[in-house]
């Protein structure tokens, strides 16, 4: 039995939930969260440049994020916490183009996603805290950087919000456009 089981998401290419195998005893548990030959057997041969780390509290929407030059894919998962972790497929002349992919990760699952270049990508917290850490496969740039607009009328993602409550938004994210006018990779 191999380290990962994968998934593809829904009928996006290149998009994969991962769950790692856990070893676990009366002491806690042990897995592997990366392994390059692992991950390339399974036919995701990529090379992570770069991780970050982010914690945000209960009701705080990140997203939805992208880079126009120097695109990253992203391999993301929670270490606390509970997140709703949604990506759009941004890249033209995908058969998906324009389509949004949403899953529940969580430090209790232990699960993953892998996005791959080309996606916006966003998350909801769902628990009262969360740390989410990406493993990038190209550098930040800030010159580069771009978003759509998270409650976006032409791509309706249904995010879990509670009805009357209203997600935590940073200044820069409430400024996205919408995804009719974004630069589409």
């Amino acid at each position: 039995m191999g380290k990962f089981q994968i998934e593809q998401c829904g009928q996006i290419e290149g998009l994969y939930l991962i769950q790692p195998t856990v070893f676990g005893d009366n002491r806690g548990y042990f897995m592997e969260t990366y392994n390059y030959n692992e991950f390339k057997e399974l036919g995701l041969d990529m090379v992570f440049v770069q991780d970050n780390q982010s914690k945000s509290t209960k009701g705080v929407l990140r997203g939805m994020h992208y880079q126009k030059e120097h695109t990253q894919g992203k391999l993301v998962r929670v270490i606390s916490g509970k997140v709703y972790d949604v990506v759009v497929d941004i890249r033209k002349d995908s058969k998906t183009y324009g389509q949004w992919y949403g899953a529940t990760l969580s430090a209790e699952e232990k699960n993953m996603m892998y996005v791959p270049e080309g996606f916006a990508h966003g998350f909801y917290v769902l628990s009262d805290t969360a740390e989410f850490l990406y493993k990038c496969t190209d550098f930040y740039d800030p010159s580069s950087e771009a978003g759509i607009m998270w409650n976006d009328p032409t791509i309706r993602i249904d995010w879990p919000i509670p009805e009357g409550e209203t997600p935590i938004i940073s200044e820069k994210d409430t400024k996205h456009p919408n995804f009719s006018s974004t630069i589409y990779l």
